[in-house]
């Protein structure tokens, strides 16, 4: 049964943010939380500290200092929806996100999406008025385990480009 759910977490970018990784919506986890992949089994984070070379962040502040230290941008696509659980199919009734304030702020120079479902919503609702076409990622959700953690962090490696550039 489907849900009316409101983002509620703030998007972690500053001035030198140089990508933006984009979700879907968050988890139920994730709101009980409140901050982004916090569902023990995601391995979001796992792979964001193997792809930039540093320990595995435990507590929301070393997230956030992993992200702003690595200049990546953390946000979602969606506002709010209509979500059974965390299942991105279910999805029904989106709001996207205004990315306005964000990209006036930081210097985004790629905007890359975890998961068919996050693609495909930007490049509907965001690609034309933002003038980024979203690079897709493949979701590091529990319920992608037809991806190994190695298979995941390779994947992950073309945001290096970027940060690199």
């Amino acid at each position: 049964m489907n849900k009316s759910v409101i983002h509620t977490v703030e998007p972690i970018y500053d001035t030198n943010s140089k990508i933006l990784i984009l979700g879907t919506m968050l988890s139920p986890k994730s709101r009980e939380v409140g901050f982004y992949y916090s569902h023990p089994q995601n391995r979001f984070w796992r792979t964001i500290a193997e792809v930039v070379g540093t320990e595995l962040p435990v507590t929301i502040e070393e997230k956030i200092h992993l992200l702003r230290t690595n200049r990546i941008a953390l946000w979602d696509v969606l506002a709010s929806c209509e979500i059974s659980g965390a299942d991105d199919s279910s999805i029904k009734d989106a709001v996207v996100n205004d990315f306005t304030h964000l990209f006036e702020t930081a210097d985004i120079q790629a905007v890359f999406t975890a998961g068919k479902k996050a693609t495909d919503l930007f490049k509907k609702h965001c690609t034309a008025k933002y003038g980024f076409e979203p690079i897709y990622l493949p979701s590091t959700s529990p319920a992608n385990c037809r991806m190994t953690q190695q298979e995941l962090t390779a994947a992950y490696r073309i945001i290096l480009g970027t940060l690199q550039a």
